[in-house]
């Protein structure tokens, strides 16, 4: 039985989403601050999270972050802040999917299965190698050697996307809306992580081995590396 929290500081959306994910069979336990969120996902090891942004001890986004120090469980925001920067804060800083009240009910369990699909298919993965680095979707950390190499939650979100794709050109829209999830988020986002990725991972980042761009149509993840020489980046 997948266990749930939901965070929110109104009661009558706890009682909502209290009763229907129970009556779907789901574990749920119900918090009304930051704290009692952290409290939960200590003593009851979560699946997935539905967590609302404002709440009255700390701002959600804090809530994800601390989270994140834990656990790589999807986060699925519910939240009234319509803005995009404080989208693109919340998903940055960890969130996986954003969804703006109001929500049907309909809407935000299928976004609960479609989370909780996603993690058992992460669980069924195994590693990608390269000669330099390797990638492991289950464990949704990325290694060099002996040792972890530190990513972004964010970076991750773009390496595992093409990691899971090995090979394979992942357009640059695909890559938006996987990470970000917004319409009109600027390319040149995608520009500054990629930049952030290679310094981390090639072993010569002007000459990219692995993380191969094709400009004007996405970047190609190369698992056994190709011989660079002109790669925009």
């Amino acid at each position: 039985m997948s266990s749930i929290p939901v965070v929110d500081d109104e009661p009558a959306i706890l009682r909502t989403m209290g009763i229907n994910l129970r009556a779907r069979g789901y574990r749920v336990q119900l918090a009304a601050n930051g704290h009692q969120a952290l409290a939960s996902a200590e003593r009851y090891p979560p699946d997935v999270v539905v967590l609302d942004l404002g709440l009255p001890d700390m701002d959600g986004i804090e809530v994800i972050r601390r989270l994140r120090l834990r656990t790589e469980v999807p986060i699925i925001i519910l939240s009234a802040r319509t803005a995009e920067s404080e989208k693109v804060t919340a998903l940055d800083a960890g969130g996986n999917d954003y969804v703006s009240k109001p929500c049907g009910m309909d809407e935000l369990m299928a976004r609960v299965r479609a989370a909780l699909r996603a993690q058992a298919t992460a669980g069924r993965e195994g590693v990608v190698e390269t000669a330099d680095f390797s990638v492991d979707l289950a464990a949704r950390r990325v290694r060099r050697g002996e040792g972890d190499l530190h990513l972004t939650s964010t970076e991750w979100r773009i390496v595992e996307l093409l990691a899971r794709h090995p090979g394979e050109l992942v357009t640059q829209r695909e890559l938006l809306d996987h990470v970000w999830g917004l319409k009109d988020v600027k390319t040149n986002y995608l520009r500054v992580f990629m930049v952030a990725i290679r310094r981390k991972l090639e072993p010569d980042p002007a000459h990219p081995r692995y993380f191969v761009t094709e400009p004007g149509s996405g970047i190609r993840f190369v698992p056994e590396g190709v011989n660079a020489r002109t790669v925009k980046p």
